[in-house]
Formats: C-alpha cells, structure tokens, sequence
C-alpha cells in the first residue's frame, strides 16, 4: 500500500497534492516504479517524453550541453520533486538531461493522465502553474548568479546550498556527494579551476575534505564571501 499515491506523502511536495481521490487512482494504476542506479540517465536532452518522472527518493542532476560540449548543471531534483513536466505539457522535447547522482527510486506517471487531469481540475492546473514559475525563478537566478558572482562565490554558494538542503552525515562531511567535475559544471568552471578553489578554500580553513567527500568548517565565511565582504 506504501506505493499507492493515495497514501504517499511525496505528493504533498508537488502538484499531486491537488488532485483528488479518483485522479490519484487513476495515476496510481497506471504509473511504473523505476529503481535508477547512480550515474543512469532517465532521460536525455531533445528527447520526446511519454510521462513525467516523480521522485521518490535520492537526487537527479538536471543539465544543459553548451556549444562546447560542456555540460552547465541547472538544477539538483530530489524528493517530492517532478522532472519533465514542462516538456510533456508544452509538447517539446526535453531541454534538459536528467541523470541520477545517488540510487533512486522514481514513479513514472504517463502524459495522459497528466493532459486528463489539468482539463478537468482547475487546482491541479494552477498547482502545476506554481511550480513551473518556481523552476523559471530558480532559473532566473542562475543566470544572475553567473554574470555577477565569481567563481569563488558560486563555489561557496554550492557548498551553503548542499548543507542546507541535504544536511550532513555524522562526521560532518556533506550528505551528497558530488564529483569535482559535478562542482565544476554546478558553478560553470573548468574542472581544473574547481579542484584549486577548493583546495584554496581548505587552506583557508573554510572546509575538510576526505577523498570525494566535503564538509563545511565555516559556514559564516563562506556566507561572508558570497555576500562579497
């Protein structure tokens, strides 16, 4: 019964949360579980999407291949979070690549019952007109970030937001693990830069490092620098 969308908390964390009874049994007889090992894609930039992808648990990296051929990570997707939704309601293909940085578990809910629903119940419509305009915010600050932060600043900004978001394990490191080259295409630096700043931000005091791990020392100084004192 844990998987019945009826009975799930995960829905109180997106547009879900706004359908009623008989629309969570529809989505519920007709979804698919999918485990998703780290490092598999769920689904690729320019793809044509059958259904949106809700999150069940462990975190996605959603990401935009520049003209280089450089990957510029956009957003981290997590629990409660759906993927693919402006894709499958404007009936574009997907502009982002989605791949999972930890094992996850996600509810595959087709497009039909999506389309279904946002004819039918003006709520739902509006919730998913909600979170829509929070990714475009999200967006919108990302662009910000990158024309008026350093790199050094959106460095630490990373490091603050992965804290604060997905906490720390017991010796203090970060609870998500991210690759150097992760950081690099979160803070849009090459990966040679990234592993210097944070080596630079170790020197400093600022944070510890045990092979991949990282953990924040001193979190009002790295506030201090992405404030600019």
């Amino acid at each position: 019964m844990e998987s019945r969308c009826e009975n799930c908390i995960i829905r109180q964390f997106n547009a879900l949360r706004a359908m009623n009874k008989d629309e969570l049994k529809k989505v519920s007889d007709s979804k698919v579980f999918k485990k998703v090992k780290k490092g598999e894609a769920l689904f690729e930039e320019g793809e044509k999407l059958d259904g949106v992808f809700c999150v069940r648990n462990g975190v996605s990296k959603l990401s935009k291949l520049s003209a280089n051929g450089k990957d510029q990570i956009v957003k981290l997707a997590s629990k409660g979070e759906v993927m693919g939704q402006r894709s499958v309601i404007a009936e574009e293909l997907t502009n982002l690549s989605a791949v999972a940085i930890s094992d996850m578990e996600v509810c595959f809910i087709p497009k039909e019952i999506i389309s279904d629903t946002l004819n039918t119940n003006p709520n739902f419509a509006v919730e998913v007109l909600r979170h829509m305009a929070h990714d475009l915010k999200e967006a919108d600050d990302v662009i910000v970030n990158m024309s008026q932060k350093t790199v050094k600043q959106r460095m630490a900004e990373a490091f603050l937001y992965l804290k604060n978001n997905y906490g720390e394990d017991d010796d203090g490191f970060l609870s998500l693990t991210l690759s150097r080259e992760d950081y690099a295409n979160v803070v849009g630096t090459a990966t040679e830069s990234c592993i210097r700043i944070i080596s630079d931000f170790k020197k400093n005091g600022f944070i510890k490092t045990s092979g991949k791990k990282i953990g924040v020392i001193e979190e009002r100084k790295l506030l201090d620098l992405v404030e600019g004192f």
